[in-house]
């Protein structure tokens, strides 16, 4: 099914029902120079040898490529970078790393990557969001047992005063590396230290300002140095956690570690994908935090996929794929991508592509001096370019990563560009996908294994010692242990008020068999659109969904058969077209011949924008499958809450209670334009649901939109109900870890007022706001095993200005299970802690594509699902005719 195919197209590895993940772009590290010894893989040029690199050797060189096709065909105006930095960007950009020395004579490197506290940024302290209501919240329910989590205890903290310090440089030396190399000269002045190239922090007073001078050695220039005290920081300070934290990155760099955009990762124990040229490396997450009683260290594996090709590579794989189309093939698999420079490690997502740019043109210096990018990278990072025809990349730098005499645009050599990540050719590829799952799908006795080993690194590594010594800090030797509850199985609601359990793994797919659904509806008139050739196989499919309906009590007649000539977008889309005009149908059914985007788009869009009408579209190979009863089960519940059927619900209380659920997806075609869904429920089985898609710009608020959607769902509520609901539980997702202010400040203050404008003050709704965050990076162990699903946990590693839990929802096979996290901002409901907790697992069994619990309520999970494929295919608000059905499964 191409339907259900697509939500779970990228699935992470905690198992099923996980949404689909977005991309992310990796944000700059440490710089290096490319002078530095080249001895790790890091370091080695991918793609070709040396001597085969030559532009006379490679496909893509200008005896090879007709000229004009270098002429004339650029994207962008040629707007040449400004400044000395600028081919590269500066290596002392906002995201460069901090140094840190000590009184012990430390002379490494001591570089960090970004997510160290930076001098520019402004961190706000944390606002507390546990209502006051509130005194405790733990629940009761379930049986109580000890957890472990991958968190380690800081038994020991520092508990002096910090004091932060701006250092200048006269003249001004623009090269943050210098800058340190510079300040280090005067450790033993200045103690031990942290600095990030233009903010320095001590736990030495200097009252007074500090002159210093010191020698530049490219020059033997003289370069005043002056040190001058802003401010401090004490213990609590909000700073002063996040100086643990860059004090840690430290460890991870003194543990030879590679840091790769922001995190750390152990180039030395890399695994090899030789057969798709892929390099696996295993690294650490570590997040140190104030907890409900210590400070924490949240310790995580992770790993991170190095292609071994260079983004010339990619060219002279498109030219020879097709040397009439090859711009065009390439334009498709580079824009948008995730590039690293090894240079100067740092990513940067490539926007546009300059055909009339190569590495022999010029840009120019700050001084007005003119340079050839060729002879700047030769200069400047020793390094030859050896294909003069390539043209440049173009990256659009982030308004905070821009200085003022620069342009916005940032040029790049292909040749020095390693792509990184997953293409999505590459995410469809099932061997490849299966090589990765094999070294990334943790198990939980494993993955303890490596977080003890990784702990047992940081406490005998003798530098590190040295480091946490320095700062009196010191590290538990064991995970921590958490009380948690594990929730009984929830029991499911079926056809005729029969009840089943989920059973321990909460998976009732069997108890479905022969079984009647919750509320079945009718399918008596519907199309099926397949292409000629398929019809023996679509009469024989239809056969058997007509059979498994009807053991669920949904009756399905036979459909009006359309067969179409080839599988086109436009045929699909034309067909459709006729069938409307001329009729009426209840659902239209298509079959295609490959997970084709472009097709799949233009079959949603024409059915949800153009003509409304409910559509499921269905993979040709699954016709045939072994499996063909399983899929045509799966299909049959699908199509049952397309039309305003119910395959299950679960116990719940006896009110009148409206789930809501809200996501965010981003476009991918137009990174500025973001869309919004939101979906709530209809009925008290919760099993109904009004839907809403709003799209914004970045930066836009999204608080009014969201409001005025909830005020249509509480309309058809009162429309459907004859009442309004007593009780509104909020789930939103796609909130960031800074957005949490502004949801608490905005969201939740307009959502309020608007249902105190359709309320009244005299019956004034008892509602909940929680966040869900479901990337997290905390993990949880029973016997070195997974949690089973239900697991609550909601002491120790929480947070004692929240009123926050934890939920293992899922159970999953392979890998270690990922919790998800609730932050609950608003809450008149009365509920107790308990109660609140049971409600959202209930949720969580309520996803109908799928009969098991997923990770989040099922009103974020639709709201996700909407909005993904709004922004992925649709990329326009669908038509309001269809809001009140699950047309988007």
């Amino acid at each position: 099914m191409a339907d259900q195919q697509r939500r779970g197209k990228s699935r992470g590895r905690g198992g099923r029902g996980q949404d689909e993940r977005r991309q992310h772009s990796q944000a700059p590290g440490q710089y290096r120079s490319s002078s530095q010894p080249q001895t790790s893989a890091w370091d080695r040029r991918p793609g070709p040898s040396q001597s085969q690199s030559g532009s006379s050797q490679t496909p893509y060189s200008r005896s090879q490529v007709p000229s004009q096709a270098l002429q004339g065909a650029g994207r962008v105006s040629r707007l040449g970078p400004r400044g000395e930095g600028a081919p590269g960007y500066r290596e002392e950009s906002i995201s460069e790393p901090m140094e840190m020395c000590t009184e012990s004579g430390d002379t490494g490197s001591g570089t960090l990557g970004r997510g160290a506290m930076r001098g520019r940024r402004v961190i706000g302290p944390e606002i507390n969001t546990r209502p006051s209501h509130v005194v405790s919240k733990k629940g009761v329910s379930g049986n109580n047992v000890m957890l472990q989590g991958n968190f380690f205890k800081l038994l020991a903290t520092t508990d002096w005063c910090l004091y932060q310090y701006r250092v200048d440089f006269a003249p001004e030396e623009d090269r943050t590396v210098v800058r340190k190399g510079l300040l280090k000269l005067h450790k033993e002045t200045l103690g031990a230290y942290v600095f990030d190239g233009t903010v320095m922090y001590s736990s030495r007073h200097i009252p007074n300002q500090l002159e210093l001078w010191s020698a530049r050695q490219s020059d033997d220039t003289k370069i005043r140095i002056t040190v001058r005290l802003v401010g401090d920081m004490k213990k609590g300070d909000q700073h002063y956690l996040q100086f643990f934290n860059i004090i840690m990155r430290k460890c991870l760099e003194l543990l030879k570690l590679q840091i790769v955009g922001r995190d750390y990762f152990d180039a030395r124990s890399k695994v090899e994908v030789r057969d798709f040229r892929l390099e696996l490396w295993p690294g650490y997450l570590t997040s140190i935090r104030q907890h409900e009683n210590n400070i924490l260290m949240c310790a995580e594996i992770t790993h991170k996929v190095m292609r071994q090709q260079t983004v010339l590579d990619i060219l002279n794989d498109c030219y020879q794929q097709n040397r009439h189309e090859y711009k065009k093939l390439f334009e498709g698999q580079v824009i948008g991508l995730v590039v690293l420079t090894d240079y100067n490690n740092n990513t940067y997502r490539i926007t546009d592509i300059d055909y009339d740019t190569n590495p022999s043109s010029t840009f120019q210096l700050r001084n007005g001096d003119k340079i050839s990018y060729k002879d700047y990278y030769k200069n400047k990072y020793q390094i030859r370019i050896r294909n003069d025809s390539q043209p440049m990349l173009v990256t659009r730098l982030k308004p905070r990563e821009r200085r003022a005499d620069q342009t916005d645009l940032v040029y790049l050599v292909p040749e020095l560009c390693r792509a990184t990540g997953l293409t999505d050719n590459m995410r469809e590829n099932f061997n490849l996908m299966r090589a990765l799952s094999q070294h990334t799908r943790v198990s939980p006795n494993l993955r303890i294994d490596k977080l003890m080993t990784f702990n047992r690194r940081l406490r005998s590594e003798k530098q590190v010692v040295q480091e946490l010594n320095e700062w009196n800090l010191q590290l538990d030797d064991r995970l921590i242990e958490i009380p948690a509850r594990f929730l009984p199985p929830e029991k499911i609601v079926l056809g005729g008020n029969r009840t089943v359990s989920a059973g321990q793994f909460a998976d009732w797919t069997r108890e479905l068999q022969q079984k009647l659904a919750f509320n079945a509806a009718r399918l008596s008139n519907w199309v099926l659109i397949y292409v000629s050739r398929m019809k023996r196989d679509v009469e024989s499919f239809v056969g058997i969904l007509q059979q498994v309906g009807n053991a669920m009590g949904c009756r399905i007649d036979h459909p009006r058969l359309w067969d179409i000539n080839d599988d086109r977008s436009n045929t699909y889309s034309d067909t459709i077209e006729r069938i409307m005009s001329s009729s009426n149908p209840e659902l239209i059914y298509c079959v295609v011949s490959n997970n084709r985007a472009d097709r799949y788009g233009a079959i949603k869009k024409k059915c949800t924008v153009d003509r409304p009408v409910p559509s499921q579209v269905m993979l040709a190979r699954n016709l045939t499958a072994k499996s063909v009863r399983s899929i045509a089960t799966k299909i049959a519940i699908q199509l049952n809450c397309k039309l305003g059927g119910a395959p299950w619900s679960v116990e719940l209380p006896p009110i009148n209670l409206m789930v809501v659920g809200f996501d965010v997806c981003h476009d991918p075609n137009d990174k500025s334009r973001d869309y919004g869904a939101m979906v709530a429920s209809l009925d008290k089985g919760l099993t109904r649901y009004f839907s809403a898609v709003s799209h914004h710009r970045s930066g836009e608020e999204l608080s009014n939109e969201f409001s005025m959607n909830l005020a249509k769902a509480l309309h058809n509520y009162r429309e459907i109900n004859k009442m309004l609901p007593s009780h509104i539980v909020i789930y939103r997702d796609g909130v960031g870890e800074g957005q949490v202010p502004y949801v608490f400040d905005h969201e939740v203050k307009q959502l309020k007022s608007k249902l105190t404008n359709i309320y009244g003050n005299t019956t004034p709704v008892k509602m909940a706001f929680i966040i869900v965050t479901k990337r997290i990076n905390s993990r949880f162990f029973h016997n070195q095993n997974n949690p089973p699903p239900g697991t609550i946990v909601d002491d120790v590693v929480t947070n004692p200005l929240r009123y926050d839990f934890f939920i293992v929802s899922q159970s999953v096979r392979q890998g270690t299970v990922s919790p998800c996290a609730y932050n609950v901002i608003a809450d008149t409901t009365g509920w107790r802690p308990d109660q609140m907790q049971r409600m959202t697992y209930k949720l969580c069994h309520m996803y109908y594509n799928f009969s098991g619990t997923v990770k989040v309520p099922a009103p974020c999970q639709y709201a996700h699902k909407l909005a993904f494929l709004v922004a992925q295919f649709i990329r326009r608000p669908p038509s309001t005719q269809m809001e009140n059905l699950l047309y988007f499964l």
